[in-house]
């Protein structure tokens, strides 16, 4: 049986670089808040972060709506 998520990686490079662009948004948005959320000690928010994979949309949440003090980037 062939791994079907490796193949479709190799055949189109449309979704790899879909996938790629993805994972550097995500990368980008959660070092952000994964930063601000320890510079404010906020636990809970810290490991709620680092664990949900969520396409940006909980870090993008905690920076500019959920975040004590100062918000924004």
């Amino acid at each position: 049986m062939v791994d079907t998520s490796i193949s479709l990686l190799q055949t189109n490079t449309q979704f790899a670089t879909l996938i790629l662009i993805l994972v550097l948004w995500e990368l980008f948005w959660k070092g952000i808040a994964l930063w601000k959320a320890a510079r404010e000690s906020q636990r809970y928010w810290f490991i709620a972060i680092l664990i949900l994979n969520t396409v940006g949309i909980l870090p993008i949440l905690y920076i500019f709506l959920f975040k004590e003090g100062k918000k924004g980037i």
